[in-house]
């Protein structure tokens, strides 16, 4: 549980000589945006995480920001996280590793939530709601970056809101500071409605966040969520999908390279009880594990790092690693290692399979044509990673560089990691075939879609199948 209580001056502006470095370094940038509010609101964790309570941020701040007329921003409540980025520098949450690098996860974040008529105080839920997401980064180690989406799949403050997902994006006031336990940067929470959600998915965050940008109810210069908004920014400006999104799509692509979703693979090629050498992911089975390099491959394919103007290439497989190196699931993109092929973990053999079916669930199946038309199209490449399990299905474009299936053996798999390797004409033909897919509209379940002549098919199936397995 949390409690809300104001911050003490002293203790809060850094004046108690044993106050934590992390914390008074971003209290200090607090400072700087508001001198007059010396002690802001603030939800505090009544158990701390490293005493072993259940929240990672030991504190959310709440200030009253009274916008900027000049821009055109409205008065709103400013929310900010401490406990992302290493605030003691002890070891008791995040591995201290210098000053050079990022401080814990590198990142805190913000929240900018539109004042009402009549609100003294701020709403504590967004507390609540940043809680979460950082729960999320602890548990996963999965950061966030500008541009990434969250599908959260109800309203952000449990009411009947429009607003259930959110975006991510730059503080546009809170500047990257540097602290004694290395740098912090601040992402800002960004409330979207699902139409919203889903064209960042189909084109990119970025280009989403700066038309909302342009939108004044839909959030203006500084993203400012409206709980009570009722319109996308597509019924405020019809225009804003065709030749924004749309366009966006068709020559830019997706920078979406991956989601965590509910779905498995099955190896038809041979029988289910070779159980040497068979598939072994199936519903209703233990799989093999992923090992760690595979893991941490899989993490950085689903990140948002993809270049756009050079060769897209699957990150590699680090067959050595320096001990004191940082766990690159934290940080790393793909651009940083773009150019190197894969080194397959020594104990799992890469397998040529010669068909296969591949089982999504609705949502999942409904990011097919965006897979192929977003990604593949444009010579990059896609990955479904099972929220159930260590299961992990990648669909690569013959410009992929790095991946272990290829034109001759389209279908490989290494341990429970499935690659999938289209050629354009092949995605050109299930687009087609794919295209009811597209529509906003529930689909009918079970859905069956085959192709015999590449000995390929695909379920949608109901998500009580991935949630049962054994029913």
């Amino acid at each position: 549980m949390d409690e809300v209580r104001p911050t003490s001056g002293a203790q809060a502006h850094g004046l108690v000589p044993l106050f934590p470095p992390g914390l008074q370094a971003i209290y200090g940038e607090c400072r700087r945006l508001y001198p007059e509010q010396a002690n802001p609101l603030q939800v505090t964790a009544i158990v701390k995480y490293w005493l072993g309570g259940p929240d990672p941020l030991d504190y959310i701040s709440m200030y009253r920001n009274a916008g900027c007329p000049a821009q055109d921003v409205q008065e709103h409540w400013h929310y900010v996280s401490f406990g992302l980025s290493d605030l003691y520098g002890d070891n008791r949450v995040h591995e201290f590793t210098g000053a050079d690098g990022p401080s814990g996860f590198g990142f805190e974040l913000t929240f900018r939530l539109k004042r009402e008529v009549g609100e003294t105080a701020p709403p504590t839920w967004p507390a609540e709601l940043m809680q979460g997401l950082a729960r999320y980064v602890f548990q996963s180690e999965n950061t966030f970056c500008s541009g990434d989406h969250v599908s959260w799949h109800s309203p952000l403050d449990n009411s009947e809101s429009r607003i259930q997902h959110m975006l991510l994006t730059e503080d546009p006031q809170m500047q990257p500071i540097q602290t004694p336990f290395g740098c912090v940067s601040f992402l800002q929470i960004v409330g979207v409605c699902t139409e919203e959600l889903q064209a960042a998915q189909q084109w990119n965050g970025q280009g989403i966040l700066e038309l909302m940008r342009g939108v004044r109810v839909a959030g203006g210069p500084w993203l400012i969520t409206d709980m009570r908004r009722g319109e996308t920014i597509f019924d405020i400006d019809p225009h804003l999908q065709q030749e924004r999104v749309d366009q966006g799509i068709e020559t830019e692509g997706s920078n979406l390279s991956g989601v965590s979703a509910k779905c498995v693979w099955d190896d038809l090629s041979r029988p289910p009880e070779d159980e040497e050498d068979s598939r072994s992911i199936c519903i209703g089975s233990q799989p093999r594990r992923l090992s760690d390099k595979d893991t941490e491959q899989i993490r950085e394919t689903l990140r948002k790092g993809l270049e756009f103007n050079s060769k897209a290439a699957l990150p590699p497989i680090n067959s050595q690693r320096q001990n004191h190196e940082r766990p690159q699931s934290r940080k790393d993109s793909l651009e940083s290692e773009s150019s190197a092929a894969i080194v397959p973990h020594e104990l799992v053999r890469t397998r040529q399979l010669e068909s296969v079916h591949l089982k999504f669930n609705q949502e999942s199946g409904t990011l097919l044509p965006l897979c192929l038309r977003g990604r593949l199209l444009h010579g990059r490449h896609f990955t479904y990673k099972s929220i159930n399990g260590d299961t992990a299905i990648t669909f690569v474009s013959t410009g992929v560089e790095g991946a272990f299936a290829t034109e001759e053996h389209p279908y490989a798999a290494h341990g429970p990691w499935l690659q999938i390797l289209l050629t354009e004409e092949f995605v050109e033909q299930m687009l087609g075939d794919l295209q009811e897919l597209n529509t906003r509209e529930e689909t009918k379940l079970p859905k069956e879609y085959s192709w015999p002549e590449k000995k390929l098919k695909i379920s949608v199936l109901p998500d009580a199948v991935f949630d049962n397995p054994l029913q």
